[in-house]
């Protein structure tokens, strides 16, 4: 498909339709964590936020109680960063994963002076301990690791725990308080679906451009952090099922729904939305100047530091950030636009209104 009278403003807007964003949005948490594919979720509280924005009428109880009852997961799927997850794929993604995260690590670990028979033994002490449906918080299982001759100090700790979770032998289960609990993998997800190398690749790749299209090769192999070459052999497998299309020199990616959008007009001209930081409409592409122009990107992540800020979305663009003043009752949310001498208008003005009162009705419901 060759771009006819698109604009940035109007691929924007078809990632936010894609990602459940715009229209009538997904059927429930599970099915929101599912068609997703994986979301950031290093932040634990942006990323309730993130799914629950994306069912409609979703509060944060709601996602809470999805963690609890195991029917979404939170583990590092990819890229050494905390993803929620359907469990069924958890560890099929591990599986392509794993290898090389641990290759990357490897470097650190040896000056943590950890071994692999230390991984094991860690591994073996934490089941043991868990067994019969047990959990423990990380502190409680760096107390018993030290107890076991293995120090957690010094990042030691956490090394060898993301090493444990990554390898499927212990997942993060239930909350406590704002802290997730650990379990055992294989209590916790008792189902899990395997794939072949090649038909997992395909799976991972037809599923994000479904949910995040119009997406490039470039950008799902630097989400993934998958080699090019089996992403584009598997991308030959699957492209029949999605739609291409050109704009600005390069092939973007989407399913034939999100396509269809392009015949009557993409909805959501006037939308605006409050996004967490680290959302997937962001977060989730290597190249981010289609929605957000990159002379604001340190508006977004100040300095570099790798913490993204709560951004406002108007008609598919980034414009800029907000925070929360006050709490409870008096809790109201304040914009900050990159452009303060561009006025929002009267209709978008009556959204951002709106966007801000459901994220309030989400914190309480």
């Amino acid at each position: 498909m060759a771009a006819n009278r698109v604009s940035r403003k109007v691929m924007g807007r078809l990632r936010l339709a894609s990602q459940g964003l715009l229209g009538p949005g997904l059927g429930s948490v599970a099915e929101a964590v599912r068609w997703m594919t994986a979301t950031q979720a290093q932040d634990l509280q942006a990323s309730l936020l993130a799914i629950g924005l994306r069912v409609p009428g979703a509060g944060l109880s709601d996602v809470r109680a999805a963690l609890d009852a195991g029917s979404i997961v939170r583990s590092w799927p990819m890229r050494g960063t905390l993803h929620l997850v359907a469990p069924e794929d958890l560890r099929w993604m591990l599986d392509l994963t794993a290898e090389r995260l641990h290759r990357v690590v490897a470097g650190r670990h040896r000056e943590l002076d950890i071994t692999w028979a230390d991984i094991e033994k860690c591994r073996d002490v934490a089941l043991e301990h868990l067994a019969g449906g047990g959990s423990v918080s990380r502190n409680e299982l760096f107390a018993i690791l030290e107890a076991a001759g293995q120090p957690t100090t010094g990042q030691r700790g956490y090394h060898i725990l993301g090493s444990l979770c990554r390898h499927a032998w212990l997942v993060q289960g239930p909350l406590a308080g704002n802290q997730q609990l650990l379990v055992a993998f294989d209590e916790w997800i008792p189902v899990s679906r395997t794939l072949e190398r090649q038909e997992a690749i395909a799976e991972f790749v037809l599923r994000y451009f479904r949910s995040h299209g119009p997406a490039t090769v470039r950008d799902f192999a630097w989400w993934t952090q998958l080699p090019l070459p089996e992403v584009r052999a598997a991308l030959e497998q699957v492209g029949g099922q999605l739609v291409d299309l050109e704009f600005a020199g390069a092939t973007y990616w989407m399913s034939p729904e999100t396509a269809s959008l392009l015949d009557d007009g993409v909805p959501g001209q006037r939308s605006v939305l409050l996004l967490p930081g680290f959302d997937e409409f962001l977060l989730g592409y290597q190249d981010r100047s289609l929605v957000l122009a990159p002379e604001h990107a340190d508006k977004i992540v100040p300095g570099g530091n790798g913490v993204f800020k709560k951004t406002i979305v108007a008609g598919g663009e980034v414009i800029g950030t907000w925070a929360m003043a006050g709490t409870g009752r008096s809790a109201a949310v304040v914009p900050e636009f990159f452009d303060e001498s561009a006025p929002l208008g009267a209709g978008a003005e009556l959204a951002l209104a709106k966007a801000a009162e459901r994220y309030l009705t989400f914190l309480t419901t």
